[in-house]
């Protein structure tokens, strides 16, 4: 096993684990980048307007939050999980989507 997959290899098993466990894929992009490509299925509410749309983020299940790189999905992770969602952050959309 690489340094690589030591490090990451967990957390994408735990993604996943979130992802078969029928989670809320939220996408935290504008809804100009949500348009050039998303996770099926996923649901946008963009960063800056999180906090006031929680409601339309099911709070009894898990949750997978995604942006372009994974720094605003971080901050996402950091709003839901003070609201008392299961949340993780699933990084890049690509990298979500390689496991959708």
């Amino acid at each position: 096993m690489g340094i690589f997959s030591a490090l990451f290899g967990g957390k994408q098993k735990q993604i996943k684990a979130y992802i078969d466990q029928g989670a809320t894929l939220l996408d935290v992009r504008t809804p100009g980048e949500f348009k050039t490509g998303t996770v099926k299925g996923a649901v946008n509410v963009p960063l800056d307007k999180l906090s006031h749309n929680l409601k339309k983020i099911p709070q009894n299940k898990k949750v997978v939050v995604f942006c372009r790189t994974g720094s605003r999905s971080a901050m996402a992770k950091r709003i839901l999980k003070q609201n008392g969602y299961d949340v993780i952050n699933g990084g890049g959309w690509g990298s979500v989507d390689a496991l959708v």
